[in-house]
């Protein structure tokens, strides 16, 4: 059977994967993009990730580079407000509200948001457009050999490929972290999150609203308006349990009880998805390459939906490895290459994994005083302007 050549092989047809195949490609280097199973690109399909992603402003400049922003920006919503409101008192009420403004740093907002599923179709027919990357869905990664000028893969269909780098964007079990034996830590905390998109009578303002109780955050993340009605995605963090029975709720009831968690904010919250759950662990794997490959994304590190991190830190992965590769084409996939990356890429996104995972425990707090504790801090945090925007700017993963 004859191998093909490429320069990079992409593991994954997610969104991180989709994006490196356009950013990769576009850069000039001749890519192929697997995934086992073909990407869904409406939210009327079965399998639809009805998640949205918040793309922070950093992230703008890889998504232009990489031929996408043109496509996705007219079906972005704008955030240029993160709204944190505690309502850990007795009653599901709001009794704190705190305000960062994206203007107090930037003129810019804080981001962009837009659905999964939408940004699967966008990137795909990108793809499509890109003479130099061939995107296979239907077929997976199999096993690889790593030698001197680069790997040899062979693909689930059997076929083989030698390729100077592999990228593995496979998800949080990725198949091509497992085949190089790179271990993993794991935190699990209990948790899952339930993620569907709602109507409203109260316009959201393009204000992201995160809502601290108990059991995780509840946040509701602007969208177009649906029906002629403002709209809104929602993640909704609870202990397991307690998602597994919301989720399995008559609608009516479901809708009562998170129109009840959002505090009213937006008057009478009206369910217009499914409603999937989705575990939530934190995971960083010990190191971020092996043998001609290079891990980004999940396959890398996985935090809580919190912040709007996570493919944000996976196109800041993205960032560096195309900057390295760029830098320096003939060593793309080789060893001093990839340990740099690791060794610039590791240390800050160990540093997030960490501080996600403080603020996700700080929200799962239950005991009345610890909650009064939270809402304190929030209050004294936002009471200092230089802490605020310094925490602003942390979060955007800017100086």
């Amino acid at each position: 059977m004859a191998t093909d050549v490429t320069d990079i092989l992409i593991s994954g047809g997610g969104v991180a994967g989709l994006t490196a195949a356009a950013a990769f490609g576009a850069a000039g280097f001749r890519v192929i993009c697997v995934d086992p199973a073909p990407p869904v690109t409406s939210d009327a399909d079965a399998g639809a990730d009805l998640r949205t992603t918040a793309f922070l402003q950093p992230s703008i400049p890889v998504l232009q580079a990489a031929g996408l922003w043109a496509r996705l920006e007219p079906f972005a919503t704008p955030l240029q407000i993160m709204r944190i409101v505690d309502a850990g008192g007795a009653e599901p009420r709001a009794r704190i509200t705190r305000d960062f403004d994206a203007a107090d740093i930037s003129d810019q907002p804080f981001g962009w948001n837009l659905p999964n599923w939408l940004l699967r179709r966008e990137m795909v027919a990108r793809l499509a457009d890109m003479t130099n990357v061939d995107f296979r869905p239907g077929t997976g990664f199999d096993s690889m050999v790593g030698r001197d000028t680069g790997a040899i893969v062979t693909l689930t269909d059997g076929s083989r490929l030698h390729a100077r780098m592999v990228v593995a964007a496979d998800g949080r079990n990725s198949p091509v972290r497992e085949a190089l034996g790179i271990a993993t830590r794991t935190t699990r905390y209990g948790q899952k999150a339930l993620a569907f998109a709602v109507t409203h009578p109260v316009p959201h303002g393009n204000v992201s609203t995160e809502i601290h109780r108990s059991g995780g955050p509840f946040t509701l993340v602007p969208l177009p308006d649906r029906d002629g009605l403002p709209s809104s995605a929602i993640v909704w963090m609870e202990r397991g349990p307690e998602a597994e029975r919301l989720a399995a709720l008559p609608v009516a009831e479901f809708e009562a009880e998170m129109t009840a968690r959002s505090c009213g904010l937006f008057g009478p919250l009206t369910l217009a998805t499914r409603r999937p759950l989705w575990p939530m662990i934190s995971q960083i794997a010990a190191r971020f390459y092996g043998p001609r490959t290079a891990l980004i994304a999940e396959a890398a590190h996985v935090v809580p939906p919190i912040g709007a991190q996570g493919l944000n830190m996976s196109l800041s992965d993205l960032r560096l490895l195309l900057e390295l590769s760029s830098a320096a084409p003939e060593q793309i996939g080789e060893p001093e290459m990839l340990a740099t990356y690791h060794r610039r890429r590791w240390p800050e996104v160990q540093a997030r994994v960490a501080g996600i995972d403080l603020l996700n425990r700080a929200s799962m707090i239950e005991p009345r005083p610890l909650r009064d504790l939270r809402a304190g801090a929030l209050n004294a945090l936002y009471s200092l302007a230089p802490v605020r925007k310094t925490l602003m700017r942390a979060g955007l993963g800017v100086r």
